[in-house]
């Protein structure tokens, strides 16, 4: 049915830099254009169980916060019921996705792709930002940015 709520879910490796800060700025930007209405859950998840629990980097919460994004959430790692939940399950790289693709259950209805397909400028992987400097994370905020938007038109809500 075309208004049932849309539930997307966003995957990097640890789930404590890219996904939470891709899930934090879509749910800002859903909320910000009034589409609330239109998604179900939005949440993010790791392919790997290294920090499940944890809440997210300092460093990907200073730099949404910096930019009026509130971050609220604790990682965790993908599972198969993800795959049957979400409608889509959008990752950061492909290490992601072909752990994704690996994992995903013959017969899933979730749509599996690197969330940076959506990114208007072409920019498809989203980098980890773990070992680097302030700047990756300020990177990563202005490509997910873009790719949060470039995915609302994707589906023809703006």
């Amino acid at each position: 049915m075309p208004n049932e709520p849309i539930n997307v879910l966003f995957v990097c490796l640890g789930n404590i830099c890219r996904s939470p800060m891709a899930e934090a700025v879509f749910a800002h930007t859903v909320k910000q254009k009034n589409l609330d209405d239109r998604f179900g859950t939005i949440d993010s998840a790791g392919t790997a169980s290294y920090h499940v629990g944890e809440t997210p980097d300092s460093r990907s919460a200073r730099t949404c916060k910096q930019h009026g994004v509130p971050v609220n959430h604790h990682a965790r790692r993908v599972t198969k019921s993800d795959f049957t939940k979400f409608d889509y399950v959008l990752c950061m790289d492909n290490s992601n996705l072909a752990d994704l693709q690996e994992m995903q259950p013959s017969g899933s209805k979730a749509t599996v792709k690197l969330f940076g397909d959506y990114d208007p400028e072409g920019e498809t992987i989203i980098r980890d930002p773990y070992y680097g400097g302030n700047d990756g994370f300020e990177r990563n905020f202005k490509q997910v940015t873009r790719a949060s938007e470039g995915l609302l038109k994707s589906l023809g809500l703006i």
